[in-house]
């Protein structure tokens, strides 16, 4: 066996008549680490998500999500407030309606809890960038993402009839005053319908951020009980993509971008970096999100609570790993205390 001295005149004789290499010379000071990064993350990159639901002044705790609330229109002024404060651009409403049925009516209603929770926002005088999620998961009593037919005792999505509804929501959205919508369903043909529907309207100038390759995952368990969504029977495994596929979400953002998606979304993140990465290679120009879903943020959070990891460490590099994969904008549940830690 060698000794560490003949270790050392190997590793000298290979590298004689080279300058010594130190790649550890480029951190030695944490300004020069910061200089050299290759990848940047800011409160400019986040997207917060809100719940909010009917009633007044009550903010009721999500247990499966650690510091979330289901927030009542009357105090969005004081969340929106603090997003402003701490520099996060955007926020994407996620609504709990008072009464549900099977085609998810209060999602289109002109009263309905987002488009009020939007013309709220719109009269605090923040220039908050409103993104809506257009799907009806929330909306409906059976807890699917649009109109269902039983077929002989197995589920089926209506698909064209649920782009009707889609339809008539993203409108009422963009009526109340969103600047943007987010279709999530992965109805096939959502986008070409709903800019469609936009264009016939006089919305031409309203943006898509189309939640192009979304996942069947078991990481959006916490946003069930948060969003009160959870199927009521069978999964969502007939619409929503297989884990196994990632050449089939290229095919996804292809249409989509063909049907007039203006921004693409990889949900969930963390498990999807590999999609993430490839998407951005393939469509370079067009703006990408990432979604650090609910089972993601949980997990962390459950972990720091137990003392097992640095919390802050652990988030910041989740997101910087989202960032670096590709991501030009992340919807994160963790957006407010990032970007205390940013700042």
């Amino acid at each position: 066996m060698a000794t560490v001295s003949e270790e050392k005149n190997v590793v000298s004789s290979a590298t004689a008549g080279f300058p010594t290499v130190r790649m550890r010379r480029l951190r030695t000071h944490p300004k020069l680490r910061e200089m050299v990064g290759e990848t940047h993350l800011s409160a400019n990159d986040l997207i917060f998500p809100l719940f909010v639901r009917y009633g007044e002044n009550r903010r009721v705790p999500i247990d499966s999500m650690p510091g979330h609330s289901q927030v009542t229109i009357d105090l969005l002024a004081d969340e929106i407030a603090e997003v402003d404060s701490l520099g996060i651009p955007a926020v994407i409403l996620f609504g709990i309606p008072e009464h549900k049925d099977g085609i998810g009516s209060d999602s289109y209603d002109d009263h309905g809890v987002v488009q009020q929770a939007v013309r709220a926002i719109k009269q605090s005088g923040s220039d908050v960038l409103i993104i809506t999620d257009v799907c009806f998961c929330e909306y409906t009593d059976h807890g699917h993402c649009g109109i269902v037919n039983d077929r002989h005792g197995e589920l089926d999505v209506d698909n064209d009839a649920t782009l009707q509804i889609l339809v008539k929501q993203a409108v009422s959205h963009v009526q109340a005053g969103a600047d943007v919508v987010a279709p999530s369903g992965m109805m096939d043909g959502m986008i070409a319908a709903v800019r469609s529907g936009l264009d016939e309207t006089g919305f031409e100038n309203v943006p898509i951020l189309s939640y192009a390759a979304k996942y069947s995952s078991a990481f959006y368990g916490p946003f069930r009980e948060a969003a009160e969504s959870a199927p009521q029977f069978g999964d969502r495994r007939t619409y929503q993509m297989d884990p196994a596929n990632a050449a089939q979400a290229l095919r996804e953002i292809e249409l989509d971008l063909a049907e007039g998606a203006d921004m693409l979304m990889v949900k969930p993140a963390l498990s999807y970096l590999d999609v993430v990465r490839r998407v951005k290679d393939a469509h370079p120009g067009v703006p990408l999100a990432a979604f650090n879903v609910s089972g993601e943020f949980s997990m962390v959070k459950a972990a720091a609570g137990n003392g097992w990891i640095d919390e802050q460490r652990t988030v910041l590099e989740v997101l910087i790993s989202i960032k670096r994969a590709g991501a030009d904008m992340i919807l994160t549940y963790f957006a407010k205390d990032a970007a205390r830690w940013l700042a």
